[in-house]
């Protein structure tokens, strides 16, 4: 497998096997997009949580900043059912963290959809149970991408149907999904996927396990690379706590086309964190990251910090994902607005301690020159 021009590179029409992580909720901006693939890379736009209109806007703000391939990420997530009572358990537990925010005290039930009325479907069948769609949401976005004809789509909580992948096919769309095991992974290959993303348990933010519980797809990098290179016939891409060009050698070694990094553009200018979420990312160590469901209720990598210790012990009585996502978002939205990163999401890789406050740009051409040492014969 050659440096660094492979299969992975030449399905992209990249430079570099180099993708910037897909991170939803505000982070990936236009600016980081761009910038990532015009230092040859891929950029990814985390549309995950975004309006179809959104998206579209987004779109065109890349392409006004670039002419380089760039990809979109997807959401899909099946409907599910929570208990009614956990809900209102839930809104009980937040509320001293809303009286701080000053913020009004949510309808028990309803405030399961706050902000979400386009992405969320909700039907109470009785007091007893809720269920959750976002399908009508995705199915939406789905169509914004096909209409602006985005050459590149990614995938994360599941997979495409086929008649998706069949349409995705028809119209020379590349697409990338996501395994935190080799049973997604051989999935993924059979139903059509192009490239396999290979998210190791180092990796900062959601986990994208969608076969089996979340803690069943916390193989290490190290560990899952060789052997899903071993099973798959297509690219696979190495994600989990990779910051420089060491990393990504390590990963080529292992048998990995490539190497998709988040945490390390998070504190980049291009970036779209918050300020403090930055700070936080550099001044942290080696010993901050947990694994957490107390912000979405779904398994997530982050710094720790007050929400997170205060809500541990109260973790597996919360409602699951989509639903405490919603929950908690007015409480991160005015945390960000009020700085206060004790009650942020500040999501972050176990190698957070590695990150550095420089453009895309420079750090790019540094990672791509340490790896290409490492890679020396």
């Amino acid at each position: 497998m050659s440096w660094p021009n492979n299969r992975l590179t030449q399905l992209l029409g990249i430079d570099y096997p180099l993708i910037q992580a897909p991170m939803a909720g505000g982070m990936t901006t236009p600016e980081l997009v761009a910038a990532v693939s015009n230092a040859g890379g891929l950029g990814s736009l985390g549309a995950g949580y975004m309006k179809p209109e959104a998206i579209r806007q987004a779109i065109a703000a890349i392409r006004q900043r670039t002419d380089r391939p760039f990809a979109v990420n997807l959401f899909v997530s099946e409907p599910m059912k929570e208990e009614a009572q956990r809900v209102i358990s839930a809104n009980r537990l937040l509320a001293p963290y809303r009286e701080a925010l000053n913020l009004p005290e949510p309808e028990p039930l309803l405030s399961a959809v706050a902000d979400y009325t386009e992405e969320l479907t909700v039907s109470l069948e009785d007091s007893s149970e809720m269920w959750v769609s976002t399908g009508a949401n995705y199915n939406e976005q789905v169509a914004v991408l096909l209409e602006e004809a985005v050459d590149i789509i990614s995938f994360t909580f599941g997979v495409p149907c086929d008649t998706e992948v069949e349409t995705f096919k028809k119209r020379g769309i590349t697409t990338m999904g996501t395994a935190t095991h080799v049973l997604e992974g051989i999935l993924l290959e059979e139903i059509g996927i192009d490239i396999v993303v290979v998210q190791g348990m180092e990796a900062g933010g959601h986990r994208g396990t969608f076969i089996g519980s979340a803690e069943q797809g916390l193989w290490s990098l190290m560990t899952l690379i060789p052997v899903l290179a071993d099973q798959l016939q297509i690219p696979i891409v190495a994600a989990g706590g990779i910051m420089d060009g060491r990393g990504i050698a390590a990963a080529h070694h292992l048998g990995a086309a490539g190497v998709q990094m988040g945490t390390a553009f998070l504190t980049t200018p291009e970036s779209g964190a918050h300020p403090l979420y930055k700070q936080a990312l550099l001044d942290t160590t080696e010993m901050s990251t947990v694994l957490t469901k107390v912000f979405s209720g779904k398994l997530a990598r982050g710094l720790q910090n007050r929400f997170v210790a205060e809500l541990s012990a109260a973790e597996e009585q919360l409602p699951g994902y989509p639903i405490q996502n919603a929950l908690t978002r007015d409480i991160r939205r005015a945390a960000a607005e009020h700085d206060m990163p004790e009650l942020m999401s500040l999501w972050a890789g176990t190698g957070c301690a590695l990150c550095q406050a420089k453009p895309v740009a420079e750090l790019m051409r540094q990672w791509l020159d340490q790896a290409a040492q490492c890679l020396k014969p």
